[in-house]
Order: structure tokens, then sequence, then C-alpha cells
């Protein structure tokens, strides 16, 4: 195809996040989180993997900022770790954790890459999860007590509040496939309310406290489709439509919950919550993988192709509709998409070279379709590719690797692949080819 050329001010990074790349669980006084807990239950990760080592990121960091500086990255967004901050998950800062973030901040700044910082990336400490975890409305207002903290000893434009609320919901409490592993889902509502609520707290701190500065949450959308054409169908498209993006969308952007989720039992939503949920945003990070096609029995139907991860289907097209989408029926807000990438199963060849052309074909129908939707007129100002390095996949352990740069988990070697010197390629010309 003939290159699309970006934006001159169009930024272009990376993500992470602080459990699955950081390592260093037990190190200058963190605490224990739920992942650290999740992880050593016999059953829960393949392979009984647990955070540690992670990319070892808490000792390498210099090296890292270095690797993104060699690939021209202009923004790097990463997580706190609460655990770090907060050991118990409330009272006094533990210096030491607050100390690697300023490091990681003044060399991303000395190296001329932008901060972007994610407050809640699913590491609650587990001293919260004892008292009640998502499900206590105590633990939201924790959670704005950490986020002042951070706010007051972290010097950055842009935050992200939450990651992802839909896969802590879904994933945590509908489905237990993730911590704290619960199954069960009116308490996954419940949960969802005081993971909203989290938002909403800590955006009103930073407008009131820190004027100038960004913050918005940060919402993996799935774009809903009938998997044939039929009416049944098509309703049981809305109805997912309802689960996977309004149930999100909605309360931020209008103040209210869709109805077809609202369960009987609302005792957990008081008056003024919502209001304070709806607090304006400044930014939405958007995160896309894949698309979710349904039937007229509800059950999701894979109609495009699928690489390591069974789940994510390389469906561009989504990309662009979910995009779209909200510019015609949300208030616009400038986007960011923080997260996109693939799965695929790569390691060096006899030459060295991480040759990763699925992750490459992947990313550049993406960003086609990225660029189609802003043609049309949607705001979106930055990308971030997931991930920067290979890392802990969650439930997935070490068996799935979404990095750009390869890591041998024994050695802690990092390797470019092939996308990364692609992208690397794509910052530096602003077109893709």
């Amino acid at each position: 195809m003939n290159a699309l050329r970006f934006p001159s001010d169009f930024v272009w990074g990376a993500s992470t996040s602080a459990y699955q790349i950081e390592g260093a669980t037990k190190e200058d006084g963190r605490g224990v989180s739920i992942w650290d807990t999740f992880a050593a239950t016999p059953g829960k990760v393949r392979g009984g993997d647990t955070g540690d080592p992670g990319a070892d990121h808490y000792h390498r960091y210099a090296q890292d900022l270095d690797l993104m500086r060699d690939l021209g990255l202009q923004s790097y967004r990463f997580s706190v770790a609460w655990p770090r901050i907060q050991p118990n998950g409330s009272g006094k800062a533990n210096q030491k954790g607050l100390d690697f973030y300023r490091r990681l901040i003044d060399g991303l700044v000395d190296r001329g890459t932008r901060p972007m910082v994610t407050l809640f990336h699913w590491d609650l400490p587990q001293a919260l999860q004892d008292a009640g975890g998502w499900e206590s409305r105590d633990t939201a207002l924790r959670f704005a007590e950490y986020a002042e903290i951070v706010f007051g000893a972290l010097h950055a434009r842009d935050w992200l509040t939450i990651n992802e609320p839909k896969t802590v919901v879904d994933c945590g409490y509908r489905q237990g496939v993730h911590a704290p592993g619960i199954a069960d889902g009116d308490r996954a509502l419940v949960a969802c309310h005081h993971l909203l609520l989290a938002h909403g707290l800590a955006s009103r701190l930073l407008h009131e406290q820190h004027p100038g500065r960004r913050i918005g949450p940060a919402l993996n959308l799935h774009p809903t489709y009938p998997a044939e054409d039929s009416q049944e169908a098509r309703d049981a498209a809305v109805r997912q439509d309802a689960v996977e993006n309004r149930l999100y969308l909605d309360p931020i952007f209008k103040g209210f919950y869709p109805i077809e989720i609202l369960s009987t039992d609302r005792d957990h939503i008081r008056e003024g919550d919502l209001a304070t949920i709806s607090e304006p945003i400044d930014l939405l990070g958007v995160q896309y993988y894949t698309p979710i096609f349904v039937g007229p029995d509800q059950r999701r139907v894979i109609k495009h192709r699928t690489r390591q991860a069974g789940w994510l289907e390389d469906y561009p097209d989504g990309f662009h509709d979910i995009l779209v989408r909200l510019k015609r029926d949300y208030p616009e807000v400038p986007l960011v998409i923080t997260e996109n990438g693939l799965a695929t199963d790569d390691e060096p060849g006899a030459d060295g070279r991480v040759a990763d052309e699925d992750r490459i074909s992947y990313l550049r129908g993406h960003l086609a379709a990225m660029h189609r939707a802003m043609k049309a007129g949607v705001r979106v100002e930055g990308y971030h590719v997931w991930s920067l390095l290979d890392n802990f996949e969650w439930a997935e352990g070490y068996a799935q690797r979404f990095g750009i740069v390869h890591v041998d988990f024994e050695t802690q070697k990092r390797i470019p692949k092939d996308s990364a010197h692609w992208y690397r390629d794509l910052i530096r010309t602003g077109e893709l080819r």
C-alpha cells in the first residue's frame, strides 16, 4: 500500500505494567499484592509462574530507558505498583518505592521521553483484599489517598486511573481466572462500581490539586457484532455491547449505567456516586485487541485469525469502528491508544534475530485502521504498542510474548525483535508502509 503519513505532532510510545515487568516483589519495603497471592496458589497460573523475575525491570530500568531512547520512543506508559507505595494499602508512603518511580521518570525526561503514569494495573495490596477488596467501598477511598500521595510525589502531565476495569470485573470477579479469583456475577457488579468510583475520586483530586495535568481511565473496548444475519444475533450483540463497553463508557461520560446491566440490588450505589464517576476526563486511554462476534445464543464466535492467544482475533476494522463510535456516541476528548498488540511464539533464530512477522502484520493493519479513523475526524493524539518487553502475562505466566523486545527470562538479555526495528523506523519517518 502507499505510505500513510501521520501528523508531525503524533506521539509514539510503548506500554508496560508494574507487576508484569518489575520483579523484585519482596524488595525495598514492597508489600504483598493480590497477584503475588494468586500466582502462588497452585493451579492458578500456567507453569506455576509468578511475577518474579518478570523482566527484572526494577534492577534494569536504566538499561530499559536506554532501549526506549534507541527505539525513539516519545512516550512511555507504565504503572505504579500500589504495594510499593503503601505496602498495606493505606497509611504512610514507602519512600523507597516513591524513589524508584522518581528515578524512572527522571531517566525518561533526561532521554526526551514523556512519562504517562497508570495508578492501578491490577496489583491491589493484599491487605485491602483481606478487608473486602473492590467489593468494599472503603477500597475506593483508600485508592484516592494512594493517588494523592503519588500525584504529589511524581511529576508527570498525563495520568491514567484504572487500567481495564472490565478485565478486573470479568476475569477477576465474574470468571475467577485472574486475581482475586472470584466467580460471582453479582459481586462483580459491586466491584465494578467501586472501581469506577475510585477512578472518579482520583480524577477529582487531580483536578483540584494539580490544575494543568490530565487524567482519564484506560478502557479495553471490544466492538461487538452479530455473528450471523438474524435478529436474535443482532439483539445478542446489543446486549454484549452493554457488558463490553457501555457498562464503563456510559457512567464515565454520561453519569448513568446501561439499563440492561443494573441488578435489582443497588444498595452499593449511593447518592452522588455517579456524579463522582462522571467527573470530566481530560483524555481517554483506549485499548484495543479484538472484536467480539456473538451468536443468537449469546455465545462468542471466533471469525478471524488468531495466533498464540486464542481470544485475540486479528480484525483491524474493529479498531476503526470503536474509534469512530467513540466520536459519534460520546463527548469528545483526546484519545490516546494505550495498548494494542499481539502475542506470538517468537524466539531468536540461529543468527540471533527474532523474526516476528505476524506481529508486524498485526500492527501494520491496526495502525492503518487507526489512520483511517483519524482521517474521518477521530481525535487520536498518540499510540502505545503493547508491550515494550516480553513479560509475565497474568494467568498465562511466561507462555505468551507480547513484547517488541525479546526477554530471555533466565539471563534477562534483551533483544529487539524485527517489530522493534520496524516500529523505530515508523517513529522516525512518521510514515506507515
